[in-house]
C-alpha cells in the first residue's frame, strides 16, 4: 500500500514538472547546458551518435530498458524527471509516467519524454550513467528513425497541385454558361479539394511536431536482485542451478529406466517362470518321499 501511495505521488510530482513557466525554462537553461554536456562512459558504449544534422527531416524515438533493485527504480525515475525540469519545458518535457508494482511483486515503471533533438542523445547517456550509478544496468536500447521530412515535402507538392486545380475549378465557374448540374459537380469538386487540402496542412502540422520533438521513453524494470548485492541475486541463481541440476538428474533417471525397463521385465518373467516350475517340483518330490515312508498308502498316481 505504500509503494502504490509513492507512486501516486511521485507521478503527480512528475507531471507537475513538465508544466512550468517558459519563464523558468528560459533561467534554467544555463545549468541545463552544463547536465547534458557531461557525456560519461556510458555514452560511448550504449547509445548511438546520431545528430540532427546527420539525418535532417527525420524524426527519432529513443527507447531505453533499465534494469535495477526494485527499491531504487522510484529514486532513479525521480532523478530523470528532475534532470527534465532543469532542462525547461522549451527543451524537455514529460508526457507520461507510470508505476506499478506486479501480482509477482515486482516493480515496473516508464517515463516518457518530449526533448530538443539536440540533446536527445545526451539526455540518454546521461540517464544511462545515473541508472549504473545505482548498480543497476541498460539491457536495452534502440532508435527508430521515419523520414518525415520527405513526407512533408510531397504533401507540399500534393497541395500546390490541389491549389491550382481549386484554381481552374473557380475560373471555370466565373465563366458563365454552365447549368445547374454542371455549376454544383464544379463546388463539389472544390469541396472535396479543399477538405485534402486541410488534411495535408494538418498531417504536415504533425509531422514537423514530430521533427521538433523527439520521443525519449525510459522503461524500467526489476532484476530480481537484493539491496546491497546488486542486480545479481546468489539465491535465485542457486535455485535456477538447482533446478537446472535436478531436471538433468530427472532426465538420466527416466532415460535410464527406458533403457533397462524392458529387459528388467523379461528377467522378472523367466525368475518367475523358473520359480513356478521349481516349486512343482519340490512338491511333487514331498509327495513321493512321504508315501514311501507310510507303507499303507497307496502311492500317488
Amino acid at each position: 500500500m505504500q509503494n502504490k501511495l509513492l507512486a501516486g505521488a511521485m507521478a503527480l510530482a512528475l507531471v507537475g514538472c513538465s508544466e512550468k513557466s517558459a519563464e523558468d525554462a528560459a533561467t534554467n537553461d544555463t545549468p541545463a547546458a552544463a547536465a547534458v554536456s557531461e557525456e560519461g562512459a556510458a555514452d560511448a558504449a550504449a547509445t548511438p551518435r546520431i545528430g540532427t544534422e546527420a539525418a535532417p527531416g527525420v524524426a527519432f524515438d529513443y527507447a531505453y530498458t533499465f534494469r535495477l533493485a526494485d527499491d531504487r527504480i522510484s529514486k532513479v525515475q525521480e532523478e530523470h524527471a528532475a534532470a527534465c525540469e532543469t532542462l525547461g519545458i522549451q527543451r524537455c518535457r514529460i508526457v507520461d509516467v507510470r508505476y506499478q508494482l506486479t501480482d509477482e511483486k515486482l516493480v515496473e515503471a516508464q517515463t516518457q519524454f518530449k526533448l530538443d533533438p539536440s540533446i536527445a542523445r545526451k539526455f540518454g547517456a546521461s540517464a544511462i550513467a545515473s541508472v549504473e550509478k545505482a548498480e543497476g544496468v541498460l539491457a536495452d536500447a534502440s532508435v527508430a528513425g521515419e523520414d518525415v521530412g520527405t513526407e512533408i515535402l510531397a504533401s507540399q507538392q500534393r497541395s500546390a497541385g490541389s491549389e491550382a486545380e481549386i484554381a481552374r475549378l473557380e475560373e471555370r465557374l466565373k465563366s458563365g454558361g454552365l447549368d445547374k448540374r454542371e455549376r454544383a459537380e464544379l463546388l463539389s469538386q472544390i469541396s472535396q479539394l479543399r477538405g485534402e487540402l486541410g488534411t495535408e496542412r494538418q498531417n504536415r502540422r504533425s509531422g514537423e511536431a514530430r521533427i521538433a520533438w523527439t520521443s525519449v521513453a525510459f522503461n524500467y524494470a526489476s532484476d530480481g536482485g537484493l539491496p546491497g548485492i546488486g542486480h545479481a541475486n546468489p539465491f535465485a541463481s542457486a535455485g535456477e542451478t538447482l533446478m537446472r541440476s535436478g531436471s538433468t538428474a530427472l532426465s538420466f533417471v527416466l532415460t535410464l529406466g527406458a533403457a533397462v525397463l524392458p529387459w528388467a521385465l523379461l528377467l522378472g518373467l523367466i525368475v518367475a517362470f523358473w520359480r513356478s516350475r521349481f516349486m512343482v517340483a519340490v512338491r511333487r518330490q514331498m509327495r513321493v518321499e512321504a508315501g514311501a515312508s507310510d507303507p499303507g498308502t497307496p502311492p500317488a498316481a
